[in-house]
């Protein structure tokens, strides 16, 4: 039942039903002004990161490097990623996005090519592992710096509209919001169906290593381009002396988070590892990047759905549910007879992803303050890329000892421990004072909460 308040002035009272769930469509936010200014290059930089892995994979087994070897060296590159992508977000929020991207690309497009001599050169392993690290954590951090211009754009429209719109200015705002989450999501996994197919089609048509050619040039072209929309971006936020600054990790729900995303990157690594090795193993190498796109492109699909969606489930709730649903998905995987019914399988794996991504990227926005925002949702970016190199590692190993099918279990366990720690410990995902942000108009207008992250300046 819809609830309903009272309208009380000197001459009338009565009651009158409530708003219902607001509805914020992609096309009202992709008309948002400017918003194209940074998107446009966002896309071109942010295709890189999902054809690394895919792109080292290729590079290394063609030049002759094993599975396990090659799993190693994406692995390494992942941890790296991992370990300074929140590092490189909290100076993002410092110091500028420009500030930090430009330096980035520039190590990348050197570290890479460094990468690519050796392996073409067949030095020892350990040097790949040396060339890799630096190689993973200088990926730009592109999906967290546009989540936070996002946050920053609406906040300040929502903050100008309090005057005259009072609560209404900030829950539209909120639906915005969410919507534009969903969005991000949606592009994610547009990049994770290029991505794979982009790199294996370019390393198996022309050469293994142009594949990772194409990665690096396509960072250093976004990624400048990108560092160049400076009016969109969010209002630094300086250290101010004798001030403490708390990393986004001292929130428990965060940290929860955090762990769950380590689930799904273990979902991601295992999948591209296991589902490339059984590709190689009937013949058809070619067709890895597609099998995985194919799994991306249900995730894509999904969050396009969720987007749209009027939910009256909290984000806790859908959280939960999308995870079980990936679960059940990545149960099926390691059973599956031939290329098809593995793409089939992968394809309905895939319909979980976006759910998942959208409402953990919601939840952490309401669990940190102003300043911590991009690093934030770094650590969760860094944590699928952690995931994904523990996945990768992992599956590469079984399945040079035990074969391909093998390497799917390693995503059923990811993300089964994943579920364990969110249902467990799901107390956690409230924010302080309040329940959490809504995604697409999720709440009635009566518990929507008031916006935090609010622009400054």
């Amino acid at each position: 039942m819809t609830a309903r308040r009272t309208v009380d002035d000197a001459t009338d009272t009565r009651t009158v039903p409530d708003a219902g769930p607001a509805r914020v469509g992609y096309g009202a936010l992709l008309r948002t002004p400017g918003a194209w200014t940074f998107l446009a290059p966002a896309f071109v930089a942010r295709l890189p990161y999902a054809m690394i892995s895919m792109g080292i994979l290729m590079l290394i087994t063609g030049s002759g490097g094993s599975w396990g070897t090659a799993s190693t060296v994406a692995a390494v590159s992942a941890v790296a990623q991992a370990l300074i992508g929140p590092q490189t977000g909290r100076l993002a929020d410092r110091f500028g996005q420009a500030a930090v991207l430009v330096p980035t690309v520039v190590v990348h497009a050197v570290s890479v090519g460094t990468l690519i001599a050796l392996a073409l050169g067949h030095a020892p392993a350990w040097s790949l592992y040396a060339a890799a690290a630096p190689a993973g954590a200088s990926i730009p951090q592109i999906g967290a710096m546009v989540r936070a211009r996002w946050i920053s754009l609406f906040t300040a429209e929502s903050a100008g509209s309090e005057g005259s719109a009072g609560a209404s200015g900030s829950a539209g705002s909120a639906a915005k919001i969410g919507t534009a989450f969903a969005f991000e999501s949606v592009t994610d996994e547009f990049t994770f169906v290029v991505g794979p197919i982009l790199a294996a089609t370019i390393a198996t048509t022309i050469s293994p290593a142009t594949g990772l050619v194409t990665e690096a040039a396509l960072t250093v072209v976004g990624g400048l381009a990108f560092a160049t929309q400076r009016r969109t971006a969010p209002a630094r936020q300086p250290h101010q002396p004798g001030a403490r600054r708390d990393s986004a990790l001292a929130s428990p729900g965060v940290r929860l988070l955090v762990g769950a995303f380590l689930g799904v990157g273990a979902v991601f690594g295992g999948l591209q590892v296991s589902m490339t090795a059984f590709a190689d193993s009937v013949g058809q190498h070619g067709a890895a990047g597609t099998v995985y796109g194919i799994f991306a492109g249900g995730s894509m699909l999904a969050g396009v759905l969720y987007g749209v969606i009027a939910w009256r489930r909290s984000v806790q709730q859908r959280m939960i549910a999308s995870y079980a649903l990936l679960v059940l998905g990545c149960s099926t995987l390691w059973a599956m007879p031939n290329l098809v019914a593995l793409t089939v399988a992968g394809l309905v794996c895939g319909l979980a992803i976006a759910p998942t991504l959208i409402s953990g990227y919601t939840l952490v926005e309401t669990l940190v303050a102003d300043g911590a925002k991009t690093e934030a949702f770094t650590w969760l970016t860094g944590a699928i890329g952690l995931g994904l190199a523990t996945g990768a590692m992992v599956a590469g190993r079984l399945i040079d000892g035990h074969g391909p099918s093998v390497g799917f279990l390693v995503p059923l366990g990811g993300a089964g421990l994943g579920l364990v720690a969110l249902v467990s410990l799901r107390h956690l995902l409230v924010a302080a004072g309040g329940a959490s942000a809504v995604v697409a108009g999720s709440a009635e207008l009566d518990e929507m909460p008031q916006l935090v992250g609010a622009a400054k300046g």
